[in-house]
């Protein structure tokens, strides 16, 4: 393991030296312009390889990228293999599973209901839920739209998982949910309630992140609008931002154009079913690539629009990316559906990750320079099972796009 995490470093040290500029401005303009149109290429083929390396080192099948630039997305590409069993390569079109970048969506989705004025952001949600939503340990303190946006409404468990009913292979319906399952899952005495759900802390006191507030949160969106989850997704944030191959449902997608969850185990990659989230979906079920998903992210970088199409308030979108709890962190928190990470000597972050079996996705923007990079993945999520040298060479992806970004702007 040190022999391979030296190399790994060894190789992120030559190619960064390497990948920079070349001219000083000591020569005419022809011979500048000249050197330069050579250096991009060299720098594009040594990114290329840079790539597949750290590919390997982060034992990934295949990887979808993107830089975004402003408005517009200044590099995409898609490298090794989406689909190893037919030899299928990925391409900024191919669709990946999103994990929990999908809770960006999810919360957009209830903010522009908050943008039509149906409901504050501290309202009790049980004015608007057909069952009592409480800690009960605090059956007196209301849960509010801005704890659970927030992962602040101590929820403390997705015991779920457990339950084995989080992801199962295709995309089933359940017809006892949301409702009543949702009341049978969070209140004392219900047919799946379990103690652990419940944090010690006072809703609002403490961070817990937890999915299963975010299947509330899509739940809340049918009931204020009066339309199914997905279909409202589609209806007034896919189809507006041209996402017409993007769907919180698995059914909706050609499965033959979706990345194959992989494993990786033993020097190899084992595929694993398509799968649906049945309890969670909201939370964590959303498909679609890295074209279409760079137009929602261009929306929440440009003050809620794309190529003239708004979809938030520029206000909103502001406290989508505000810590709403700074206490509770003093340099990274939880915004309205959005990581904010704000650290000494480094600039601001706003985005997402996600990590499912088969998934490895992140979403960052800096809004000081208005640059943002998007990664897809179809293996496990490398910085929980595959240990630090995946970890890091996945951290290394992230940090190449970012100089990409920079050399771009």
């Amino acid at each position: 393991m040190k022999k391979k995490l030296i190399t790994l470093v060894i190789v992120a040290f030559f190619i960064g030296i390497i990948v920079s500029p070349v001219s000083d401005g000591s020569i005419d303009n022809d011979k500048q312009t000249y050197i330069l149109e050579n250096d991009r290429e060299l720098n594009e083929l040594l990114f290329d390889r840079y790539i597949k390396i750290l590919i390997k080192f982060a034992h990934k099948s295949s990887i979808s990228a993107c830089v975004i630039i402003n408005d517009s997305v200044g590099w995409s590409k898609g490298y090794g293999l989406y689909d190893i069993e037919k030899n299928k390569p990925a391409t900024p079109d191919t669709l990946y599973l999103m994990a929990s970048i999908s809770k960006t969506v999810t919360a957009t989705a209830l903010m522009q209901l908050y943008d039509k004025g149906l409901f504050d952001l501290d309202d009790d949600v049980n004015n608007y839920l057909p069952f009592e939503l409480r800690n009960p340990k605090y059956p007196d303190i209301p849960i509010t739209f801005r704890m659970l946006l927030s992962h602040q409404s101590s929820l403390a468990s997705d015991n779920s998982d457990r339950l084995c009913l989080s992801y199962l292979p295709g995309d089933p319906d359940i017809p006892s949910y949301p409702y009543p399952w949702l009341e049978e899952y969070l209140t004392p005495g219900g047919n799946a309630y379990h103690s652990e759900v419940w944090s010690e802390y006072k809703p609002g006191e403490k961070y817990y992140y937890v999915n299963i507030g975010y299947s509330i949160i899509g739940y809340l969106v049918e009931l204020i609008s009066g339309k199914n989850f997905n279909e409202y997704c589609k209806e007034n944030i896919f189809i507006p931002l041209d996402m017409t191959n993007t769907s919180f449902r698995l059914r909706d997608h050609d499965i033959n154009k979706i990345a194959i969850p992989y494993f990786y185990k033993a020097g190899k990659y084992e595929p694993n079913p398509h799968y649906g989230m049945l309890l969670v979906y909201p939370a964590a079920s959303m498909r679609t690539s890295i074209e279409e998903l760079s137009h929602f992210l261009i929306a929440h970088m440009n003050g809620g629009i794309y190529k003239d199409v708004r979809i938030l308030n520029e206000s909103t979108i502001d406290l989508m990316h505000t810590r709403h709890y700074p206490d509770n962190n003093k340099e990274s928190g939880y915004g309205l559906g959005w990581f904010v990470r704000e650290k000494a000597f480094q600039k601001k972050e706003i985005g997402h990750s996600g990590g499912w079996p088969g998934v490895h996705t992140q979403m960052t923007f800096r809004p000081e320079d208005k640059t943002a990079i998007i990664i897809f993945t179809n293996a496990y999520d490398s910085t929980q099972y595959l240990g630090p040298i995946a970890s890091l060479a996945f951290k290394l992806i992230t940090n190449a796009l970012f100089r990409m970004a920079n050399r771009l702007a």
